[in-house]
């Protein structure tokens, strides 16, 4: 099924009731990822009788965020959940909604002050830890523990971006792929075309390399993108995401991705749904709530190919 176009500002009724209970949703931008979380939050809030929730895209700007986030709160949302643009900004958001009293649930990005979140506060995400870990051991093994990797990062400021990287380099610390050397990593900020560009330069420049590691998949098919525009064929190099997302699993398919994690969007929204309408129910919800990752190769890919294919 096509996902749900979702506009800047969007509000959707789930059940016509006389006293609904109000869910406010502000997610940093609109990707495919951020997308299928999205309609997996509405979809599970669409089984909740007497839930509403407004929906915001921040478009990656943390002043736009901050002020959508102040918005919802000015309207008297009972909940919140939030895909933050910048895991800084939980710092920011967490007193607006806690002075307020209103229950917040942060989705997929980690805030970098979970620590110290109050209780009507959670976090729903997937443990970072698994992600990089599972995508460079398996880079690894392809490599039989031996070649040269270049590394595309997501945002800097992106808990994701910076646990998956960290993951990488952890890898390659073991004894059984030590012999693993990074010799690029740069930014592409999760876009294929950032990615594609970074990778053209790479290979401008004569950089040699048997794999390239990204934090995302559409990271991913920017680098596939320029690896065979550049006429190199896809078996000299191991192309690595991470996510799972119907592009990818397709690239996969044909031969082009080696490697990619599921990480469940859909699930995490439908869990940060879950643990809203607890904490405003005046539930207790753990602070950290996780949702696996899984490794897929060509192997296992049958089982995350979209039901039609």
């Amino acid at each position: 099924m096509k996902s749900v176009i979702i506009s800047a500002l969007l509000m959707i009724t789930i059940t016509s009731v006389a006293q609904s209970e109000t869910l406010g949703v502000s997610v940093a931008d609109l990707d495919k990822f951020n997308t299928t979380l999205l309609n997996g939050l509405l979809s599970h809030a669409k089984d909740k009788a007497g839930l509403k929730v407004v929906t915001q895209n921040a478009k990656g700007d943390n002043d736009l965020q901050k002020k959508q986030i102040q918005e919802l709160v000015a309207d008297k949302v009972d909940a919140l959940i939030v895909l933050l643009s910048d895991g800084d900004l939980g710092a920011q958001l967490t007193p607006i909604a806690a002075s307020a009293g209103i229950p917040l649930v942060y989705v997929n990005n980690v805030p970098a002050n979970v620590a110290d979140l109050p209780e009507n506060q959670a976090v729903v995400a997937s443990d970072e830890k698994e992600s990089g870990t599972l995508q460079a051991k398996e880079v690894c093994r392809l490599l039989n523990g031996k070649g040269r990797v270049a590394v595309l990062i997501g945002e800097p400021f992106h808990a994701a971006a910076r646990a998956r990287t960290t993951d990488i380099d952890d890898v390659i610390a073991t004894s059984a792929c030590k012999d693993l050397k990074v010799v690029e990593r740069q930014t592409a900020y999760w876009s294929p075309e950032f990615a594609d560009a970074q990778v053209q330069e790479w290979l401008s420049a004569g950089v040699k390399f048997d794999a390239v590691i990204a934090n995302n998949d559409d990271m991913a098919l920017g680098a596939i993108r320029a690896l065979k525009r550049n006429g190199i064929p896809m078996k000299e190099v191991v192309v690595a995401g991470i996510d799972a997302i119907d592009d990818a699993l397709a690239e996969m398919a044909a031969g082009d991705l080696a490697v990619t994690v599921f990480q469940n969007a859909a699930g995490q929204g439908a869990g940060a749904v879950d643990a809203a309408v607890k904490l405003m129910r005046g539930e207790k919800v753990p602070r950290e709530n996780y949702i696996p990752f899984e490794l897929v190769t060509p192997q296992n890919i049958a089982r995350y190919l979209p039901k039609s294919q």
